[in-house]
């Protein structure tokens, strides 16, 4: 199949389904289709080919990047972010730029969930999630900084890979919270979201060949099992009883006590961060900002240098802690979200079962395959140690392959 075959049939898959889902900030078909010819006469590489969306607060020097915001309408980076120039020399096809959150916080852009145009796809990455659930794109770039790539996987039904921070680089990537923000991929399996990051990251080793791993699981229903709505306990239920009926070693995990806080600690942390992300912004046009941004914005103001420094602390303990917490286990199996994607488009939904994990900064990817009362899709969340993303991979593979088989 050449790449403007595929190119083409994305296109058309956009044209049917644009109108309602929304998913695309950016898109120029003639771009695109020229593009591919040239991949098709010269390109080479692993992403030879392959479409991608890229998240629209990644720079693109070919494409305007307006990172969700009417400030930045017109704003044309000079240069590519080193993911979206690491893709294109694997042979990919950028498509086109998908939807974000203003400056990839919460208020929420135009997308809508591809299951449901009544209910929020996620957010922050909202238009990417959207378009690889909708089989607008094979692939796509996201961001997380809270529960940015692993929430839209979950209410919008596909995979959502979040690596441990800094293995895919950031250079070109709009910052919000600095020792939080994390480049991920969106993708409609485990082995694509795999592969795609190993390029990314020029670590051949995450890609997945050993379909016989049988990983040791941590059942965690974490602290902030108070959150989870029915629908989410009897998921999580269900995929415990499959993995089981496997034949997959399962027992429950009780995380430290000392980590019942840590939610807490990654919102004092992000709204420190972001409010001097965005100084310029918020000094020279608030009026341009949302109400939800200029809130966090003046709360993150506010906050102490000193209570800043304990909560960069107190996450510190807690990631030396990482791998005591799951001694003798190769991942945990955690809530990906709280439900199912809420009713309406004013909210982008709840990180509650995010935060913690993007706080101690390893890897998480989101498994779909099962759905709750409404028929919308929730996924569960595969949790691994800091810079163990080949085996937390491999894990959340084999648990796919049972949640998907019905």
């Amino acid at each position: 199949m050449t790449c403007e075959a595929l190119a083409r049939a994305c296109l058309e898959r956009i044209v049917e389904r644009e109108p309602a889902v929304q998913a695309w900030q950016h898109l120029e078909p003639d771009a695109v289709l020229d593009a591919a010819r040239r991949i098709d006469r010269a390109g080479t590489g692993p992403l030879k080919g392959l479409p991608i969306g890229v998240k629209d607060i990644i720079d693109t020097a070919d494409m305007p990047t307006r990172f969700g915001s009417p400030i930045y309408e017109e704003h044309q980076p000079a240069r590519d972010a080193a993911c979206v120039a690491l893709a294109r020399h694997a042979g990919a096809l950028i498509l086109g730029k998908t939807v974000t959150t203003e400056f990839a916080y919460f208020q929420p852009g135009k997308t809508h969930n591809p299951h449901d145009y009544g209910r929020t796809p996620g957010g922050s990455s909202s238009g990417s999630a959207a378009a690889v659930a909708d089989g607008m794109v094979l692939l796509a770039l996201g961001t997380q900084t809270a529960g940015s790539v692993i929430r839209p996987a979950s209410y919008c039904g596909c995979v959502g890979y979040k690596p441990t921070q800094g293995l895919i680089d950031r250079t070109g990537v709009r910052p919000f919270a600095d020792s939080l923000d994390t480049v991920g991929v969106f993708a409609r399996t485990v082995e694509d979201a795999a592969l795609f990051a190993s390029v990314l990251a020029g670590r051949p080793g995450l890609r997945i060949e050993n379909r016989s791993v049988r990983p040791r699981i941590g059942l965690s229903r974490t602290h902030e099992w108070d959150a989870a709505e029915p629908a989410t306990a009897a998921v999580l239920e269900e995929a415990v009883k499959r993995l089981q009926a496997s034949g997959l070693d399962i027992r429950e995990v009780v995380l430290p006590e000392s980590w019942r806080g840590l939610c807490e600690v990654q919102k004092t942390i992000m709204a420190y961060e972001g409010a001097r992300a965005c100084a310029s912004e918020m000094l020279t046009h608030p009026d341009r900002l949302s109400a939800k941004l200029r809130e966090i914005l003046q709360i993150g103001a506010a906050i102490a240098p000193e209570d800043y420094d304990s909560a960069q602390s107190l996450a510190a303990e807690a990631r030396a802690g990482m791998a005591d917490a799951l001694d003798g286990l190769d991942v945990l199996l955690t809530p990906s979200a709280p439900g199912e994607a809420p009713r309406g488009l004013e909210a982008t939904g709840d990180p509650v079962f995010n935060r913690v994990w993007t706080l101690l900064g390893g890897p998480c990817v989101n498994v779909p395959g099962l759905t709750g009362p409404s028929g919308m899709p929730i996924g569960v969340q595969i949790v691994g140690r800091i810079g163990d993303d080949q085996r937390t991979l491999a894990a959340a593979a084999a648990i796919a392959r049972v949640l998907s088989v019905q």
